[in-house]
């Protein structure tokens, strides 16, 4: 459904403009819709909470939310995550 491409992946906006993902977002998006906070996504990738916040918030300009729910439905109904 959603092309991956070498940079990343495409995911529709709230605007339905594709937007890009990295890698690491669709990863960081996963372990969000696995339904584990910020800190526990910091040890699953040895980040740091705030590195997290940080790729949650890019995520969200990206995509044009900031509400974790709806940030996980957009990259589900694109087939990005599962």
């Amino acid at each position: 459904m959603a092309p991956v491409l070498a940079a990343g992946t495409r995911v529709p906006g709230t605007d339905n403009t594709p937007r890009e993902l990295s890698a690491r977002e669709v990863e960081v998006l996963q372990l969000v819709a696995d339904g584990q906070s910020n800190k526990e996504i910091g040890e699953a990738l040895s980040l740091s909470a705030l590195t997290v916040k940080s790729h949650l918030s890019r995520i969200g300009r990206k995509l044009g939310t900031g509400d974790r729910a709806q940030m996980v439905a957009l990259a589900m109904r694109a087939g990005v995550i599962r």
